[in-house]
């Protein structure tokens, strides 16, 4: 048995993980887990009524991340990379379906309702659209760059290790893709 702490890059993990060894299998998966989690967060926070979608998502990662791992084989990607694209796919596939979603009737509620109130609700879900509005107007992967450095909270070495980029290039990206965004607000009013 080889020494398995929780510092243990991902990267270390997979092998050990692989030959089956449980102490590598479950910080493999908690680190899985942690990253699918940030990831789904950050892709779903414009979409009302997603709160506990983000874990079912990181769930799902984790459940089709263990399926792959007796056949993943490192291709010189980081492991991350392979995590974020499954996690990825996950979340455009929740995506697809909440626009298939029947939209919501009116209801009286029974009881007093503690949420924010209409008015909240609108604006916050006005943001998130313009904000969504905004990031479609990015390339795919100037999107996923702002999500993973802003929303998500990564390092350009985290990024750039999970996109499989240099760091520089990431920099560079985010740096264009917010240049973009202060454009299209400036000259379109946010309109893209």
């Amino acid at each position: 048995m080889s020494s398995v702490d929780a510092q243990t890059p991902l990267r270390d993990l997979v092998p050990l993980a692989q030959a089956g060894e449980d102490t590598a299998t479950q910080q493999l998966m908690a680190g899985v887990h942690r990253i699918a989690l940030r990831y789904a967060r950050a892709r779903l926070g414009r979409y009302s009524g997603t709160g506990d979608a983000a874990s079912d998502i990181a769930q799902e990662v984790c459940v089709a991340v263990l399926t792959a791992l007796p056949r993943y084989a490192d291709r010189g990607a980081p492991f991350e990379a392979f995590v974020y694209r499954i996690a990825a796919r996950k979340v455009a596939d929740l995506q697809r379906d909440i626009y298939r979603l029947p939209a919501p009737t009116d209801e009286v509620p029974d009881t007093e309702d503690l949420a924010p109130g209409p008015e909240a609700v609108a604006l916050n879900l006005e943001t998130a659209a313009e904000l969504g509005r905004l990031l479609d107007a990015l390339s795919e992967q100037h999107r996923e760059i702002l999500v993973l450095r802003v929303a998500v909270g990564l390092s350009a070495e985290e990024t750039a290790s999970a996109l499989g980029m240099s760091a520089g290039a990431v920099r560079v990206a985010q740096h264009r893709a917010l240049t973009k965004l202060r454009q299209l607000v400036a000259t379109q009013g946010g309109r893209p």
